[in-house]
């Protein structure tokens, strides 16, 4: 279990400049980087370690970000290294992360089953493709620990020829739906769920007050 900071599957990525500029500066810019560690803060988007490559300076000797690094890079500033004819529009904080993190106890994983085919996300009300790239998972918060509002955040970042094309996004579970035609039919409209408000355990059960019960196992006749 990490705790404030963890290693992801890097991913290339452009930087919206003026993030480096306290937005006073180079809106319309970008800066090339790899995105290579993810930080989640409690009440905040998730943000991201980087290191730039310096690729976007074809003269060498005017190269002066290649090698260095910003830590809690935010993630609506990053856009994915992907073949775009514009520069994608950026997005209001709750549309690119529609809640927060939840702990700064966490942990990274990629779902490999769901990997691969394109995923069905739901930004504002509408539905894109995008491609997925990893989950942060949250843990030892009370929010994070309760069934009924446990989210993760489900890394991707946007297919869709749209204006967004290209953003980073974090997405929980309401919000995305996996597809893999080999697998499984990809179902429309909204599913029938409801959060669960329980809390299942076999020791709270009054049965561990009897050790008849409780140590009933193979060496018991």
């Amino acid at each position: 279990m990490s705790y404030l900071i963890s290693n992801i599957p890097h991913f290339k990525c452009w930087v919206r400049k003026e993030f480096t500029a306290n937005h006073q500066d180079y809106r319309g810019e970008f800066i090339h980087a790899l995105a290579i560690a993810v930080n989640t803060i409690p009440d905040r988007s998730l943000s991201f370690q980087v290191v730039f490559t310096g690729c976007e300076e074809d003269d060498p000797d005017k190269n002066v970000h290649g090698g260095a690094m910003w830590a809690r890079m935010p993630i609506q500033a990053l856009v994915a290294d992907i073949p775009v004819e514009e520069w994608a529009e950026p997005m209001e904080d709750h549309i690119c992360q529609p809640w927060d993190c939840e702990s700064r106890h966490h942990s990274v994983v990629v779902m490999d089953r769901v990997s691969s085919s394109p995923w069905l996300c739901k930004i504002d009300g509408d539905f894109y493709t995008g491609k997925y790239l990893f989950t942060v998972d949250y843990t030892e918060s009370d929010i994070a620990d309760d069934p009924a509002q446990h989210k993760q955040s489900h890394v991707l970042y946007i297919t869709e020829d749209c204006k967004w094309k290209g953003n980073i996004v974090a997405l929980p579970n309401n919000r995305v739906r996996a597809t893999s035609p080999a697998l499984w039919v990809t179902g429309k409209g909204a599913p029938d769920f409801v959060p669960s408000q329980y809390k299942h355990s076999a020791e709270e059960h009054d049965s561990y007050l009897d050790p008849l019960i409780t140590f009933n196992n193979l060496y018991e006749e």
